[in-house]
């Protein structure tokens, strides 16, 4: 979620935090500072630590132990709203892909940042030419795999959001996304 963007060749820092461990899961806070230390933006990330093999979540407390708790800073809270749940209506897809060899990364499936990428093309340059994205959310659910068909299924909930659904063959949710613009 950014309130300002940095300018061009602006430097600019990321900080970053851990909010909490849980058995499975941990949420990490981000800040963006512009080139005088004045926050511009924030950014919430849920992490795993998956099992190659398996490709399930790992157990965090029973891998790391309990002071893995430890990191939590819990005197530096982020001001900016949790992650929703986003509900798609749409029946119809707005789009449809077939994920190609750029699409896929080093462990074989769609790279996160592709997605996210193909989320933003949904919408005309015209569109960038008048708003800037104010906060992008984006929810993991499964991995998709060089020649699946991603379909992606779009409500425009108000004039400046939109939710979005990307599913691989027409029968398994891949990711939700959440776009407001400003």
């Amino acid at each position: 979620e950014l309130d300002e963007m940095p300018y061009q060749y602006e430097e600019f820092t990321i900080e970053t935090w851990v909010e909490n461990v849980y058995r499975l899961f941990t949420d990490r806070n981000y800040s963006i500072l512009n080139k005088d230390a004045k926050p511009i933006g924030y950014a919430r990330s849920i992490w795993a630590l998956i099992n190659l093999n398996t490709r399930k979540p790992a157990d965090l407390l029973g891998l790391l132990g309990k002071n893995v708790t430890d990191n939590i800073c819990k005197d530096k809270p982020c001001p900016m709203e949790k992650p929703s749940r986003i509900k798609i209506t749409s029946e119809v897809p707005v789009a449809r892909i077939v994920a190609k060899y750029s699409d896929i990364d080093i462990n074989g499936h769609v790279n996160s940042i592709r997605y996210i990428e193909h989320i933003l093309d949904l919408f005309p340059i015209e569109l960038y030419k008048t708003k800037r994205i104010k906060r992008f959310e984006m929810a993991y659910v499964a991995e998709s795999y060089y020649g699946d068909e991603l379909s992606f299924y779009c409500d425009e909930v108000n004039e400046n959001e939109y939710h979005i659904e990307v599913m691989k063959n027409s029968n398994e949710i891949v990711c939700r996304s959440k776009v407001i613009f400003i």
